[in-house]
């Protein structure tokens, strides 16, 4: 095991994850949202609860929106907020699957005005990015059909690298276009971007500013989702994460709370890339977030429970001791490689991080920190009476 904590506390200290206004928001399933005295209801609000998140744990500087649920009418206001706050707005996620228009589709629809009106609202979302200085449009494209015959594959494909190339066109330099994929949902006979392979693919035609997003809820059961990165990686492909878990579909269970260790292995292949001079540039520019709507824990708590979850696996994964691991690999002997990487995953690192926190002045039990301090109780009493 690597026994440089110098090392490890230093890349600790580098580590940033996004945290996203909507995971602050009143949530639930198809049959009901949950409502939660304190949960946040506008922008201004989702950015005070994600300052408490970055306050106790002092890596969530940034904070995602989603348009048009975090539109408002003066960015720069919202800006001022922001940095007063300790924080910066990160990635635009436009919005192609609210509007009854999109029943058939968004970018695939097979109206040409409909599809003017998706790339209309990315190119919008683009706009906004410039204003608050994000250079992240984190794009999820959830079209596809329900039954048999209902579109062309090849026709839907078409659409969508046609659309895919006028929004591509209006970014800026500094900006990327993050592509997610989904295997299924909100359609369920075919999803038109179902794979990595499929966003990697658009993303390849589309030049070096487009990448892949992975969502780590977004892919069928038993799916190698680490050598999915591996593979990103070693392609400069890989874009950015959303973090979440899953059980069964979809990806609203907190990051780590069903399998540790594959996040774990995928972190494995991050710090592996970091320390090749082929993949280094690609594993420092992968943007991390949190994609997940806590529907019945306090949404701070819970927020603040899947970074701690991030932190450990990530901690743990710069114990592995690469130079073992490398000469067992070689040798061939497959016992002793996997040991390497149990070894370093069954270590305690909570100690390591508890002094870490206290190094950076913040706290070494967050969530405990953030009960204390009252801010539940406060904000349920003025937003119940302001909502």
């Amino acid at each position: 095991m690597r026994q440089d904590l110098s090392y490890v506390k230093e890349q600790l200290r580098n580590q940033k994850i996004e945290t996203p206004s909507w995971g602050y928001s009143d949530s639930g399933t198809r049959f009901n949202i949950f409502e939660q005295a304190s949960s946040a209801h506008t922008l201004a609000q989702k950015l005070d609860d994600a300052a408490q998140v970055h306050k106790y744990t002092g890596i969530c500087p940034t904070v995602a929106i989603h348009i048009p649920w975090d539109r408002v009418d003066n960015w720069e206001e919202t800006c001022a907020l922001t940095s007063d706050l300790g924080l910066r707005i990160g990635a635009v996620n436009p919005n192609l699957f609210q509007e009854n228009e999109y029943k058939l589709g968004s970018l695939c629809h097979p109206d040409a005005s409909v599809r003017q009106k998706a790339v209309d609202h990315v190119v919008e979302c683009i706009a906004i990015a410039e204003e608050v200085d994000s250079t992240i449009i984190s794009l999820w494209i959830p079209d596809g059909t329900n039954y048999p015959g209902q579109g062309s594959f090849r026709d839907r494909k078409t659409r969508l690298e046609s659309a895919l190339r006028e929004i591509y066109e209006k970014l800026p330099r500094n900006m990327r276009l993050l592509i997610e994929y989904k295997f299924f949902e909100p359609a369920f006979y075919h999803t038109d971007v179902f794979d990595w392979g499929t966003a990697y693919m658009l993303c390849t035609h589309l030049g070096e500013r487009a990448q892949v997003l992975v969502d780590l809820g977004h892919h069928p059961l038993g799916t190698n989702i680490e050598q999915i990165v591996a593979l990103l990686l070693d392609e400069q492909k890989l874009g950015g994460f959303h973090f979440n878990n899953k059980k069964y579909a979809d990806d609203d269970l907190v990051v780590g709370s069903i399998n540790p260790y594959e996040l774990f292995l995928i972190y494995c292949e991050l710090v592996d890339a970091s320390l090749e001079k082929k993949t280094e540039r690609a594993a420092h520019q992968v943007a991390y977030m949190i994609d997940q709507s806590h529907n019945i824990k306090n949404k701070i708590e819970a927020m603040m429970q899947s970074v701690l979850n991030v932190q450990e696996m990530y901690a743990k994964a710069l114990l592995v001791d690469r130079r073992a691991l490398g000469k067992a690999r070689k040798e061939g002997k497959v016992i002793d490689a996997e040991e390497c990487l149990k070894d370093a995953f069954y270590t305690d690192v909570r100690p390591l991080l508890r002094e870490l926190r206290q190094e950076m002045g913040i706290d070494p039990d967050p969530i405990e920190a953030f009960r204390k301090s009252g801010y539940t109780k406060k904000k349920a009493t003025q937003r119940s009476e302001t909502h």
